[in-house]
């Protein structure tokens, strides 16, 4: 049997979203946000098969502006190519990038992290879990994009997660 799930980041985000969206603090509502957070946390921890444990907030803070930054300078780097593609031959393409990661609630970051930022999606994890398939709307040089993948993100989530 299951513990009953503690009060955690993500109940409490659900709680004050509650309130914000029904944009009121009455008892009835409080009542309400508070009875629908904790039965959303029971019923999800049935099937959630591991918990995470992040580590290191200070890495993740950092990780965060890292990506943000990351995230600027490729929407302006796709602007680019897009109002520029008559001008300019751009290569997009697939490439393996080399992982050491193996938690998966770190693999699911780096994949949010990935497909988030403009001009790359991830593609796919190879079955043995060792490589993964990202695609580059302007992939000019593979090795560079392997270490900005394996030095500003995996080596982070790999403190924060592993």
């Amino acid at each position: 049997m299951k513990r009953w799930p503690s009060l955690t980041l993500f109940t409490a985000i659900l709680f004050v979203i509650w309130l914000l969206l029904n944009d009121s603090v009455t008892p009835g509502q409080i009542a309400l946000a508070l009875i629908a957070t904790i039965a959303s946390a029971a019923s999800t921890a049935a099937i959630r098969p591991l918990s995470a444990r992040p580590h290191h907030l200070l890495t993740a803070v950092g990780l965060f502006f890292v990506v943000l930054v990351d995230i600027i300078r490729s929407n302006i780097a796709v602007a680019r190519i897009i109002l520029g593609s008559r001008k300019r031959h751009f290569n997009s393409g697939f490439m393996h990038v080399p992982i050491d990661m193996r938690d998966p609630y770190g693999l699911a970051m780096l994949a949010c992290i990935i497909t988030a930022t403009p001009g790359t999606i991830w593609a796919g994890l190879s079955l043995d879990g060792r490589s993964l398939t990202i695609h580059v709307l302007d992939l000019q040089d593979e090795e560079s994009w392997i270490r900005i993948i394996k030095q500003r993100y995996e080596r982070r989530l790999m403190e924060i997660f592993e």
